[in-house]
């Protein structure tokens, strides 16, 4: 008798696949999905904030929506590009236009009313500012 090794992951890798196989070659239009690409991001805790670094080239900064609401951070935004530019004479094609998006939920520290953006030489910043900690006070006990 044979031994396989169980691997829990191996069906839901399989279906992604079969997912990934039915809409391939349909350019963006499957209804399940929000954007056509999304920026790589790194994500950093320092000691006054939280920083935001996503990787944006190509997008015209004007084009990037930020908004903070309810807990989550939504940032959205558009890599456009010619459709006739882009088929006539190209072998191959790997770098994503059009929509994208990302959201983030934010932590209950996060000063929402002080986040700051910028974007240069095609990566975005974002930096969200924690609420300054509120000094504990010792109460004295009268006896």
């Amino acid at each position: 008798m044979a031994l396989t090794q169980y691997d829990p992951w191996n069906m839901l890798d399989q279906i992604r696949r079969e997912m990934d196989r039915m809409y391939e070659g349909r350019e963006g239009e499957s209804p399940m999905s929000t954007s056509d690409w999304a920026p790589a991001v790194d994500i950093k805790e320092e000691p006054d904030g939280f920083t935001i670094h996503a990787d944006v080239p190509g997008v015209n900064p004007k084009e990037i929506d930020i908004h903070a609401e309810n807990g989550m951070l939504t940032i959205k935004g558009e890599r456009e590009s010619s459709k006739k530019e882009a088929r006539e004479g190209y072998k191959r094609m790997e770098r994503a236009y059009g929509n994208f998006f990302r959201r983030f939920t934010l932590p209950d520290t996060a000063d929402t009313d002080k986040i700051a953006a910028k974007c240069e030489n095609g990566v975005l910043t974002v930096h969200i500012p924690k609420h300054e900690k509120v000094q504990p006070r010792k109460i004295a006990v009268e006896g």
